[in-house]
């Protein structure tokens, strides 16, 4: 008997025996996938193929991480995305730990012209996360955020959420934008622009990006910066995941104490003209370290509508009261809820109730000032219904991201005042159609006032839409796009078509 391999077999099977489930053998060592039949998938065209065994096994055994294929442990979970209403089930997953490995799925890919999807977090609006027959890549074992205080920056793999961000760069009273729920991916949420509750502060989640390291379609890994492939940085900062697949993300990180002012104020329908006039009026006003939402709210289950305005202020607490005193005087305060908390608490509070984890819908665009005008046809056309959720809102934009110019990124709508969102939710299961409707005949009312669109929002807009989107950033886009991916081996995204 071969003595090297009795040793291995010898040694596994004691560690085998002493852990209590073999899954648990299974992420202490790698233990490829062993394929037993070919596999159906898709190309990028739409055509069947069928992958031979032997080539399906050479690339599980080129993984460091796992290869699943459906029926297989931990497929489902995989494959989910965070809207249920995505039920979508590839021919195989992907989970790499490392950049070799995401090389290695990526070449796997073009060599077979593959559709191809790429998950992070499973936030994508319009569900292209995740693929029916294609190959996932599913980034969710590839994470990781390392510090370096003296240089204020952190080093972040590709695969991580925002929570993980936000509270190893807290602990050290350091802080960049970062989103709102902080089981967002990193990789999604920056490259589509990043905008967070410090975005006015801080700018932009791209604009504190001083590198990344990215697997481009040909397999090569490269680092994109100002001084090395600035092009290819240029357009990852707003341009999605057109280009491959960000292994690291470098971030200037910010100093900031850990304890903001935040909470939201209830007003009663009745008043919703007037308190979003006054929205409108103190976030044109309002400093950078202040940021203010606001927006109709139609709960579900017959509750009363009202309208909201929310804030957090992250600057000197001292300066807090004069600042929020005014809100008050808005309207009637039906209920109020500011108070001191935990940056990263805050991050952190909307995690479990997140309404997208329902089925959901949602319309978007970017606006100038919050007028009269618009709050009447915001309001006129407002419709409650006890079998959903619905939230027409404003996300405040502004102050530091303004102070970027439009073609200094990617990312082409930075004289945006705020983020029109016309959003229903609804239980999982009941038929989406009367509330996507609503959403689209709001939206309808509402579109004249918007220029453009945040593309991490995006759920359904047509190619000539999304390019248009990029304005005059897109020709370049376009050019870099047919550099690094000619045959758009990456378009389930907000795409840039090579063609």
């Amino acid at each position: 008997m071969n003595r090297r391999h009795f040793i291995k077999s010898s040694v596994a099977a004691a560690v085998a025996a002493s852990l209590p489930a073999s899954h648990a053998l299974a992420s202490l060592l790698h233990i490829p996938t062993k394929i037993e039949t070919d596999i159906s998938a898709i190309t990028l065209q739409g055509a069947e193929v069928t992958l031979p065994k032997a080539a399906v096994q050479e690339f599980s055994d080129s993984l460091k991480g796992k290869l699943l294929l459906p029926g297989s442990a931990s497929y489902d979970d995989a494959r989910r995305l965070l809207n249920p209403g995505f039920d979508k089930h590839p021919a195989l997953i992907a989970q790499p730990t490392g950049a070799a490995d995401v090389a290695s799925a990526v070449n796997f890919a073009r060599d077979n012209e593959l559709l191809v999807a790429v998950k992070c977090g499973g936030h994508s609006a319009s569900g292209k996360s995740s693929c029916d027959n294609g190959l996932q890549i599913d980034l969710s074992r590839y994470r990781s955020v390392r510090v370096d205080t003296a240089a204020r920056t952190a080093r972040v793999a590709g695969g991580s959420l925002l929570g993980e961000l936000d509270h190893e760069a807290m602990a050290h009273g350091l802080v960049t934008t970062a989103g709102t729920v902080s089981h967002t991916g990193v990789g999604g949420l920056t490259l589509g622009g990043g905008f967070g509750r410090l975005g006015r502060r801080f700018g932009l989640t791209i604009d504190n990006l001083l590198e990344m390291d990215i697997v481009t379609p040909d397999g090569q890994l490269r680092r994109a910066a100002p001084d090395e492939n600035p092009e290819l940085f240029w357009a990852l900062r707003g341009g999605g995941g057109n280009f491959g697949i960000v292994t690291s993300f470098l971030f200037q990180l910010h100093p900031m104490q850990r304890e903001v002012i935040s909470g939201e104020f209830v007003f009663p329908i009745a008043q919703a003209k007037q308190v979003l006039r006054f929205f409108g009026e103190y976030a044109d006003a309002a400093p950078d370290e202040m940021d203010v939402n606001g927006g109709v709210f139609g709960a579900p289950g017959g509750g009363d509508s009202m309208v909201t305005m929310g804030i957090v202020w992250s600057g000197d607490a001292a300066k807090a009261e004069d600042l929020i005193a005014p809100i008050r005087k808005a309207g009637t305060v039906l209920n109020e809820t500011v108070k001191p908390i935990d940056y990263v608490a805050l991050q952190r509070s909307g995690d479990t109730d997140d309404p997208r984890a329902n089925g959901s819908y949602m319309k978007s665009g970017f606006i100038g000032k919050v007028d009269g005008e618009l709050a009447d046809d915001m309001i006129d056309n407002f419709e409650a219904a006890p079998n959903r959720m619905t939230w027409i809102g404003f996300q405040q934009s502004g102050g530091a991201i303004g102070r970027v110019a439009n073609d200094a990124t990617a990312f082409a709508h930075r004289e945006a005042k705020h983020n029109l969102l016309s959003f229903v939710a609804w239980k999982h299961g009941d038929d989406p159609a009367e509330h996507i409707r609503y959403i689209k005949e709001h939206w309808s009312n509402m579109q004249k006032y918007s220029t453009g669109f945040y593309h991490n929002d995006l759920f359904s807009e047509n190619q000539a839409a999304s390019n248009a989107n990029y304005r005059g950033n897109y020709p370049r886009l376009l050019a870099v796009k047919k550099q690094y991916d000619p045959t758009n081996l990456f378009r389930l995204n907000a795409n840039i078509s090579p063609a």
